[in-house]
């Protein structure tokens, strides 16, 4: 049976969407529905959503989460809030999953297609150029930004002794450092009310610890991330760290856990306490609860920050893709 794609609503699309998402190899917070809705919400500023679902019969297999601007396609968020943009396929159905969806763009009505924020390996890289190619689309990909992570060890011990001698040397340092002065804890924060309770701090934090942070918080952005933070937590996705040294906050870092990954999406730290590098050791510790739980994966998200690289990420690169009509 061919696949059937239309337009829906992301609200009606949710479960469906979030089920679909669970069924994918490597999903990412910025694809969840509950993400979309609210990034939608905040910022869309009027702008049309075009939501196309694939279908076999009843069940879905693709989601293409758009805007429509001006005659331009682009995908439901802003690469700089969404580390990663992505259509969500179900993994065994892409070639056909995303050549049905890509029919029906064409019955659209757009002069340039925009996707940001596309990995390494993501399916819409193998599958639109040429999809576009064929259709008489003129097709341009360019690197857009690299996102460092790590791909986790059984134990801490192994993932220390992968440093390399220098990276090894200064976080034993540091930790050994800010361990002497005084009591050290870092407390996960998961349920929406903790969350609620402890998103001020990590917010504060942000805004002291960097001067680009102070002047990207704007108030609409506050708003965002904590509307953000608590739907995120409903759905059983944030870990929200702060550490402790003698029971005042000096560090806090935003964790989301899916997928056997976990994703550091934004961290702050009290400037007052930068001499014990309060803030990479809080991150080395995020890292060290990952391994502990289990998880494969730790993923710094986008950006070059020198302290990615110093707990070992390796860099991921991320693309964009932009399909032009005639």
């Amino acid at each position: 049976m061919a696949l059937t794609v239309r337009c829906e609503e992301l609200a009606s699309l949710h479960s469906e969407w979030s089920a679909l998402l669970a069924s994918v190899p490597d999903p990412a917070p910025f694809f969840h529905p509950t993400w979309a809705r609210v990034w939608f919400e905040e910022f869309a500023a009027g702008r049309e959503p075009l939501v196309l679902a694939a279908r076999d019969g009843g069940s879905l297999v693709g989601v293409a989460p758009l805007l429509r601007e001006d005659g331009r396609l682009s995908f439901i968020g802003h690469y700089s809030i969404c580390d990663y943009m992505d259509f969500i396929v179900a993994p065994d159905r892409a070639h056909e999953t995303f050549s049905a969806l890509f029919d029906a763009l064409l019955q659209e009505d757009w002069s340039e297609l925009e996707l940001r924020g596309l990995r390494d390996g993501t399916p819409a890289l193998a599958e639109l150029p040429a999809l576009a190619q064929a259709a008489g689309l003129t097709v341009e990909q360019e690197d857009e930004a690299i996102a460092p992570g790590i791909e986790l060890p059984a134990s801490w011990e192994e993932y220390v002794a992968s440093l390399d001698k220098k990276d090894r040397h200064e976080l034993r340092r540091k930790m050994r450092r800010v361990q002497s002065a005084g009591e050290l804890e870092l407390r996960a924060h998961t349920s929406p009310e903790a969350v609620e309770e402890h998103l001020p701090v990590l917010l504060r934090l942000m805004v002291e610890s960097r001067t680009d942070k102070a002047a990207f918080m704007s108030e609409q952005m506050g708003r965002f991330f904590h509307r953000m933070a608590l739907a995120m937590a409903r759905e059983g996705l944030v870990k929200l760290y702060e550490l402790e040294l003698d029971t005042r906050p000096v560090a806090s870092v935003l964790c989301f856990d899916q997928g056997g990954q976990y994703f550091l999406y934004n961290s702050g730290y009290d400037p007052e306490l930068s001499s014990l590098a309060v803030g990479i050791v809080s991150k080395a510790l995020c890292l060290q609860e990952a391994i502990e739980a289990g998880r494969r994966r730790f993923d710094f998200l986008r950006g070059h920050e020198g302290y990615k690289h110093d707990l070992g990420g390796r860099d991921q690169q991320i693309h964009r893709l932009l399909l032009r009509r005639s």
